[in-house]
C-alpha cells in the first residue's frame, strides 16, 4: 500500500455480562474496570476516546453500585470520550425474536439520549452470525455503517482468519445489504475486535508488535485507515497507551497513530473507499467456512432456555402489547414503565453468552429467574388490559339465561382471523369472606352449586360443543386499589372447546349458561374416522404401528408419510457445537413398535396419544471426560457412546382440530441420558434444492447442500417459526415453539427431511477451557410442541404465480402456532362495544404482522409488517376507534415521518417495497 498509512487504534473492551463466570463475578470486574476508565480520563488528556461496547446496559450495571459517579460518567460521555449505545445488549440476533430486536435498539436509544449522545454504529463484535435485514432496521434508525466480526470470512481457533482466498469480499470493507436493498458501509474485524490490544511500551517489543499487527490488517484493508481494536473480552483498560502510542510514533514516522473512535475512523475510510468494494446480501452466516466454528448449535444449547424465551418474547410483543394498545384506544393508560421494565428484564438474558446457552450453570440458573419476572408483568399487563376491555362489551344478550350466566371473552392478538382449541377457567359462584354468612355455610353452599343443565353458546345464542371439567370449590382473592385484599371461595369449571373465526386484533364473546334441556351429540360428530385415524375437512392423519404419522392434504391430494420419526445420536461437543460420537449409529424409532390409543375424541378435537420406550446408552464412554479436562479440542476427540443404557419413555400426542389447517404435535420426556441429542424428523417426500425458515423480518432462502468449503458432517440451522420445504405445486411446513435449531437433511434417494432438534445434552461449556457444565446436559422432565402444517401451491417469491399464496397461509398458521389464546371472564351487562369485534381492520397479500403497541415518545399507536415477497404489494388499514386519526409512515425508532392520504373514512392504502420493514404511525388529530 503505497499510500500514507493511519493507524486507528479504538479502545474498548467486549464486555460478556455474564459467560464463564456468574453475573455478579463479572459485575465486579466490570466496576474495577469503568472505575480505572475514569481515571485515566481524568489523568491522561491524550486518551481521548473509549467505546463501551455498543450496550448501554453497562451505564445501569455500573451505576448501580456507583451512582455516586453518575455526573463523572455523563460528563465523559457529553464531551465524547465515552462512547455508548446504540444497543441496550449485545444480543444474539437469531435467537431473539423481530420485535426484541427493535425494542433492543429502541431502548439502547432512549437510554443513551438520556446522556446526550447516541453512538450511531450498528456494532455487532461478537454475534453468532448477522441477520440478512440488518441493514434495512439501521438505516431506519439512521445508521449508515455496521462492524461485525463474524459471519463473512473464515475464523478458526482463537479467531484467527484462515489463509485462504477471499470468499463474500477479497476486503475487511464491503457493502451489506438487505433484502429490499437497504445498504450499509460493512466492516468486519478481519483480525477480529482485539487486533490492537495490550501494545508495548518497550520499544524492541513494539517494533516486533507493530511490524505484525500492520501487515496483518494491510492484508485486507481496502483503504490505507488500518482499525487496530485495542482491548478484548473483559479487557481491562491500557492505562499507558498514549505512551505505547508515542513510542510507535517514534518507530514509524510515516505511519500516523491516531487514539481513534468510529466516528473519526469511519469518517476518513469512506473518502478513501475504492470503487471496487463487494456487495454482500442477506444474512452472514459463515456458511462458507469449513463449519466447526460456526457456533450454529447454540440455537439447540438448553433447549428449556429458549422455551422460555419464547413464551416470554410473546406474553410482551403479541399479547400485552396489543391488549393495552387495544384498552389505549379505549381511553385507558399505557403502562409504558411497566413494559419498560419487563422488556429490560427479558432482554438481560437477551446477549449472545446468555440466551445461547453457553455460559457456566450460574448464569443460566439465574437467568430462569428472569424469564419468570419478566413474564409475571407481562401478565399483569394483559390482565388488566383485558378487564378494561371486557367492562366496556355488551354481554347483555346472556341476560335472559337467567343470573346464573357466565360471559367471557376471547381475544385474538394475532395479525389475522384464527380459529382453534383452548382451555378457560371460569368461575360460576363466588362468595366473599366478608359476607357475613357462617364459614362452613359459605364453604358448603359453593360446594353444592349445582352445575347441571350448563352449556357453552356464543354471542348468537349457538351452542358450542365444549368440555367440562368440574374443578370444585377453590380459594381466591381480589386485590382491590381502594381496599384490602378481598378472599373468596369459588366453585371452578374447565372448559375446553373450539373457537371459531375470532377477529384479528380482536375478540369474540361466548356464554357459559344454564340451559335446561339442551343436548348435543357429541359421538356424531367425532373426528376419528378409523382405527388410529383422524380426519377434518382439510386434512388426514394416520398412525402406523410404529407412532409414524401420514398426513394426506386433502385439497391436492399429496400424501406425506413417515414424519415424527425420533432420532437420537450421541453428542461429545460441546455447549457451542454439536460434534456426533465416535462408531456408534443414529437410534430411531423407525419400525419400534410403539403404544398407540384415542387419547381424546371431541366433535372439536382429536388427539391420539402415542408411547415409545427407546433404549439409550446413560452417556458418552468413559474417555470424553479425559478429553475434556485435558482440553482436546471437539473435533478431534475419539470418544464414542457408553455400553450402559438407560430407558426414555417418549409420549407423544398428535392433535387435530376440526377446523384446523396443521397436526399438533406435542411430545413429552423425562430425559436421564447425558451426551446426546434428540430429534424429531419429518420426510417431505419432496426433493428440491433450497428450503425456506423464519428469521427477522423475513423468510430467507437457505440452500440444502452446504458450501464447497463445508467440512462438518452437520449442517444445522437458525429458526424462528418455522421451517419450509415447497416444490412447485405442494409443500410442507414445520412450525415449532421454542426450538430453534433444524438441518433439512438430503436423502440418499431423493427425499429431503426437515430435522428439528428437542433436546441436545453436554456437559461443558467449551471455546477456550475446560469448564464443566453438568445442568446443560438438561436431566429431567421436558415437553416440546410442533405443529405440521402441508400446503398446496408453490413458495414462489412473486406473487403473480399463485393468487391463493396457500404456502403463505402456512406461514399465518405458523405465526399463530406460537401466540396463546387470552381469556377473560367478565359479566352480564350494557357496553359500548359489540360482542365480536376487531380494533384495527387490515388486508396485504403476503405481508406478515409484526407488532401493535404504543409509541412513548408520541402516544401514537404503532402498528409494523413486513414483505415476505420480492413484489410491492398493497398495505390497507384502518382502525376502529370513535377519535379521528391522522396516519404517519414511521420507523422502528417510531418516529413519524411523512403523512399518508387517508379516505374519508379513515382507512389508508399504502404501498410496501419487496422484503420492506413497514411501520405506520396512528395519532389522534389535535
Amino acid at each position: 500500500m503505497s499510500q500514507s498509512k493511519t493507524v486507528h487504534i479504538i479502545s474498548h473492551t467486549h464486555w460478556d455480562r455474564e459467560w464463564y463466570l456468574p453475573y455478579e463475578k463479572h459485575h465486579v470486574l466490570l466496576i474495577k474496570l469503568m472505575d480505572t476508565l475514569m481515571e485515566t480520563l481524568e489523568r491522561d488528556e491524550d486518551y481521548r476516546s473509549f467505546h463501551l461496547d455498543g450496550q448501554t446496559i453497562i451505564l445501569e450495571d455500573y451505576l448501580q453500585v456507583r451512582p455516586e459517579m453518575r455526573e463523572k460518567l455523563e460528563h465523559y460521555i457529553r464531551e465524547g470520550r465515552i462512547h455508548i449505545g446504540p444497543w441496550y445488549i449485545l444480543q444474539d440476533e437469531f435467537l431473539t425474536s423481530s420485535e426484541a430486536n427493535v425494542r433492543n435498539l429502541l431502548i439502547g436509544h432512549r437510554d443513551a439520549a438520556a446522556y446526550g449522545t447516541i453512538s450511531k454504529l450498528g456494532y455487532f463484535p461478537d454475534s453468532f452470525g448477522n441477520m440478512g435485514q440488518a441493514p434495512q432496521m439501521l438505516k431506519q434508525a439512521g445508521i449508515h455503517h455496521a462492524v461485525f466480526g463474524r459471519g463473512v470470512k473464515p475464523t478458526g481457533f482463537n479467531n484467527e482468519v484462515s489463509d485462504v482466498s477471499a470468499y463474500e469480499s477479497p476486503y475487511s470493507e464491503m457493502w451489506w445489504e438487505s433484502p429490499d436493498g437497504s445498504k450499509v458501509l460493512g466492516i468486519l474485524f478481519a483480525n477480529w475486535y482485539s487486533n490492537g490490544n495490550e501494545v508495548p511500551v518497550d520499544p524492541e517489543a513494539a517494533k516486533t508488535y507493530w511490524d505484525k499487527k500492520i501487515a496483518d490488517a494491510e492484508k485486507y484493508a481496502s483503504t490505507p485507515h488500518l482499525l487496530f481494536m485495542n482491548g478484548c473480552d473483559h479487557q481491562p483498560v491500557q492505562t499507558d497507551l498514549s505512551d505505547a502510542m508515542k513510542t510507535a510514533e517514534q518507530l514509524y514516522p510515516g505511519t500516523t497513530f491516531v487514539h481513534s473512535n468510529f466516528d473519526d475512523y469511519l469518517q476518513e475510510v469512506e473518502r478513501a473507499l475504492p470503487e471496487d468494494l463487494s456487495v454482500i446480501r442477506g444474512e452472514l452466516r459463515s456458511q462458507h467456512t469449513d463449519g466447526w466454528s460456526t457456533l450454529v448449535n447454540t440455537a439447540s444449547s438448553r433447549v428449556y432456555m429458549k422455551q422460555k424465551n419464547q413464551n416470554g418474547q410473546t406474553a410482551l410483543e403479541k399479547v400485552a402489547e396489543p391488549l393495552a394498545a387495544m384498552a389505549y384506544l379505549l381511553g385507558e393508560s399505557y403502562p409504558h414503565h411497566l413494559f419498560n421494565y419487563a422488556w429490560k428484564t427479558l432482554m438481560q438474558n437477551h446477549p449472545h453468552d446468555s440466551i445461547c446457552g453457553c455460559s457456566v450453570d450460574e448464569v443460566h440458573a439465574e437467568m430462569m429467574t428472569r424469564f419468570e419476572k419478566s413474564r409475571h408483568v407481562a401478565e399483569v399487563i394483559a390482565e388488566e388490559s383485558l378487564t378494561a376491555i371486557s367492562s366496556r362489551v355488551d354481554t347483555s344478550t346472556f341476560a335472559a339465561y337467567g343470573s346464573d350466566a357466565v360471559p367471557f371473552l376471547v381475544s385474538n392478538t394475532t395479525g389475522w382471523e384464527r380459529s382453534g382449541s383452548l382451555t378457560v377457567e371460569l368461575e360460576v359462584k363466588r362468595i366473599y369472606f366478608r359476607s357475613g354468612m357462617d364459614f362452613g355455610k359459605m364453604r358448603q353452599e359453593v360446594k353444592q352449586y349445582s352445575l347441571e343443565g350448563f352449556v357453552l353458546v356464543d354471542s348468537e345464542g349457538t351452542q358450542i360443543p365444549c368440555t367440562i371439567e368440574d374443578l370444585g370449590i377453590q380459594f381466591g382473592y381480589d386485590l382491590p386499589e381502594d381496599q384490602f385484599r378481598q378472599p373468596y371461595f369459588a366453585r371452578s369449571v374447565r372448559l375446553t372447546f373450539e373457537a371459531v373465526a375470532v377477529p384479528a386484533l380482536g375478540y369474540r364473546t361466548y356464554g357459559f349458561v344454564r340451559q335446561e334441556g339442551a343436548t348435543l351429540d357429541l359421538a356424531a360428530v367425532s373426528l376419528i374416522t378409523g382405527s388410529n385415524q383422524m380426519e377434518n375437512d382439510k386434512l388426514v392423519v394416520s398412525v402406523a404401528a410404529d407412532g409414524t404419522l401420514t398426513v394426506t392434504d386433502k385439497s391436492s391430494g399429496t400424501v406425506y408419510s413417515g414424519l415424527g420419526i425420533l432420532e437420537d445420536t450421541g453428542d461429545i461437543g460441546n455447549e457451542y457445537m454439536y460434534r456426533e460420537a465416535n462408531g456408534a449409529a443414529p437410534i430411531t424409532t423407525r419400525g419400534l413398535p410403539a403404544g398407540i390409543r384415542v387419547a381424546m375424541d371431541t366433535p372439536y378435537r382429536a388427539t391420539i396419544e402415542i408411547v415409545h420406550e427407546l433404549e439409550l446408552p446413560v452417556s458418552a464412554d468413559d474417555l470424553l471426560e479425559m478429553e475434556q479436562r485435558e482440553i482436546v479440542w471437539f473435533t478431534g476427540r475419539r470418544s464414542g457412546r457408553s455400553s450402559r443404557v438407560t430407558t426414555m419413555r417418549i409420549v407423544t400426542h398428535v392433535s387435530l382440530d376440526r377446523h384446523g389447517e396443521g397436526v399438533e404435535v406435542t411430545c413429552s420426556f423425562n430425559n436421564q441420558a447425558k451426551d446426546h441429542r434428540l430429534r424429531m424428523l419429518f420426510p417431505t417426500g419432496l426433493h428440491v434444492g433450497s428450503h425456506y425458515a423464519d428469521s427477522i423480518f423475513e423468510v430467507p432462502e437457505r440452500s440444502n447442500a452446504p458450501a464447497e468449503e463445508w467440512k462438518n458432517p452437520s449442517n444445522c440451522h437458525h429458526q424462528q417459526a418455522f421451517v419450509t420445504v415447497a416444490g412447485e405445486k405442494t409443500g410442507l411446513t414445520i412450525a415449532n415453539q421454542g426450538l430453534n435449531e433444524y438441518e433439512v437433511i438430503q436423502g440418499e434417494e431423493g427425499d429431503d427431511t426437515i430435522a428439528v432438534t428437542l433436546l441436545r445434552a453436554v456437559g461443558e461449556l467449551g471455546d477456550w477451557g475446560y469448564f464443566p457444565t453438568p445442568e446443560a446436559q438438561c436431566l429431567g422432565e421436558h415437553s416440546v410442541k410442533l405443529s405440521i402444517i402441508p400446503f398446496a401451491g408453490s413458495m414462489t417469491r412473486r406473487t403473480d404465480a399463485d393468487p391463493r399464496h396457500d404456502a403463505f397461509a402456512s406461514i399465518v398458521q405458523a405465526h399463530q402456532f406460537q401466540v396463546p389464546w387470552s381469556t377473560q371472564q367478565t359479566e352480564v351487562h350494557e357496553g359500548s362495544l359489540p360482542a365480536v369485534h376487531s380494533f384495527a381492520v387490515w388486508e396485504g397479500q403476503t405481508l406478515a404482522f409484526s407488532t401493535m403497541k404504543v409509541a412513548e415518545a408520541s402516544g401514537d399507536v404503532i402498528m409494523r409488517w413486513y414483505n415476505v415477497s420480492l413484489d410491492v404489494q398493497e398495505l390497507n388499514v384502518a382502525l376502529r376507534t370513535d377519535d379521528e386519526i391522522v396516519v404517519h409512515r414511521s420507523d422502528i425508532l417510531e418516529r413519524q415521518l411523512e403523512r399518508l392520504v387517508q379516505a374519508e373514512d379513515g382507512a389508508l392504502t399504502a404501498p410496501v417495497r419487496p422484503a420492506e420493514i413497514v411501520t405506520l404511525s396512528f395519532a389522534k388529530l389535535d
